[in-house]
């Protein structure tokens, strides 16, 4: 796929998997930043795009004057592209970090394919600047290199990590949140109103305007939702045991379940499904982005269990609606949320979602202290523009 916004393009947006995330950076750029030209691959078959992205592109992408940036994601092998066009080569390369492949979780490490690390590895020693969406994610690449490298029979490289990190900078995937004021329930409002007042009235006290609150809404059972991708990795299995513990204490409580879906869905969210049936709100994947937009601002815990996570924008989505985060004390969660947000332990994760089960009415009076606006595209594109021209880190 191409498609060019300037006649004389500048910066070469290359994406191997055009989806998710990554096609949601791809267009805020091509949207956003002049001169940028676009050349991808349907988000399907990761690992053959991994494998084989470089040399299709190789031969698709037209040789071109007035290039000066090239940028993209890890999933490309770059170092095989600009070896296959020494033209590309002489570009400033940007290559972005989503994930990396040296700590993203499998089943057995003896089943880790070595060669989709040893590939971005290669692809950093030819980049210019190497970008990640978080600082976790820098350092747990790094760190892993040399243990990554000491599976090669004999006459490993050395010092690899110590080339690299000189090149590595942090800039946070730039969430592009929307307005859903029309979609907040009163309390929320309330809230928003609170959050206003105490940034713009330092020195006063109260609870500001808009806090009285309606009893039926804040008796309401709490609502549990959980927005995360239907695969082993986000650990479905302990959030589903967490509730099925509630469900044994007869505590009242409702879940959204609206994270996407893919062909082979675990048999836990089919057994879930049956057994959580009667405080089930919404099951399964929200097609429309409002209707995705309305369970969040509706919910008021949103809930990540996950085995791995390099940013989380579904998360900090849900706080952006309203909810208070509940999150592993591990991964990327201790970079974004404060601690009071996170927990160490199942048996804390049940702790706290069956205390807020009893006082529902406190969490939605709660004003979760989360600066989102910090993690926006409004905030985070002139960073995006400097590192698109060829004179930028």
């Amino acid at each position: 796929m191409q498609s060019e916004s300037s006649p004389s393009p500048s910066v070469l947006l290359v994406e191997p998997f055009y989806g998710g995330s990554h096609k949601q950076l791809i267009d805020l750029l091509q949207e956003n930043i002049d001169g940028c030209v676009v050349f991808s691959l349907p988000a399907k078959k990761w690992h053959w795009r991994a494998r084989t992205s470089a040399l299709y592109f190789s031969q698709n992408i037209p040789t071109c004057p007035t290039y000066r940036v090239l940028f993209s994601s890890s999933v490309l092998n770059l170092c095989e592209l600009v070896a296959l066009r020494p033209d590309l080569g002489r570009l400033k390369k940007v290559l972005y970090f989503h994930e990396n492949q040296l700590v993203y979780p499998i089943r057995k490490e003896q089943d880790r394919d070595f060669q989709y690390g040893y590939n971005q590895v290669l692809s950093c020693l030819v980049s210019d600047v190497v970008v990640f969406n978080s600082r976790f994610n820098m350092e747990s690449f790094l760190s892993s290199i040399s243990l990554h490298m000491k599976k090669i029979p004999d006459h490993r490289p050395k010092h690899l990590d110590q080339l690299i990190r000189p090149k590595c900078v942090v800039l946070n995937f730039p969430v592009q949140f929307p307005e859903v004021s029309r979609l907040l329930p009163k309390h929320k409002l309330a809230l928003q109103q609170r959050q206003t007042c105490s940034d713009s009235c330092e020195g006063e006290s109260g609870p500001g305007p808009g806090l009285k609150q309606d009893c039926g809404e804040q008796m309401k059972p709490l609502h549990i939702v959980w927005p995360h991708r239907w695969e082993h990795d986000k650990n479905p299995q302990l959030f589903f045991s967490a509730l099925l513990k509630l469900k044994e204490k007869q505590l009242n409580f409702h879940v959204s379940v609206i994270g996407e879906t893919f062909t082979d869905v675990p048999e836990v969210f089919v057994e879930a499904r049956r057994e959580l049936a009667d405080h089930v709100l919404t099951w399964g994947f929200q097609a429309s982005k409002d209707d995705y937009l309305r369970v969040l601002c509706e919910a008021d815990v949103v809930v990540s269990t996950a085995k791995h996570e390099f940013f989380g924008v579904a998360m900090l989505e849900a706080v952006y609606c309203g909810c208070l985060p509940v999150c592993p004390n591990t991964l990327v969660y201790p970079e974004i949320f404060p601690a009071q947000y996170l927990y160490s332990t199942p048996e804390q994760l049940c702790k706290r979602l069956q205390e807020f089960c009893t006082r529902p009415d406190i969490v939605r009076s709660h004003v979760v202290m989360v600066d989102t606006d910090s993690f926006s595209w409004t905030r985070l594109k002139n960073h995006f523009q400097t590192l698109l021209t060829d004179a930028g880190p």
